[in-house]
């Protein structure tokens, strides 16, 4: 079964922790969280860019 990283990332900013993602989605593992937090740091990496006047 799969589940959107959102719904993990959602679950999380809720409050929700780890074992208790696990026990609503029994079919994820503690691997399968680590890595949506990772995809999401990816996403969200970006360069910065020092424009001096």
């Amino acid at each position: 079964m799969r589940i959107w990283v959102k719904d993990v990332l959602d679950m999380l900013a809720s409050g929700a922790s780890e074992a208790e993602i696990l026990e609503s989605c029994p079919y994820l593992e503690r691997e399968d969280i680590q890595a949506s937090l990772e995809y999401a740091a990816r996403q969200v990496d970006h360069a910065v860019l020092s424009l001096a006047k």
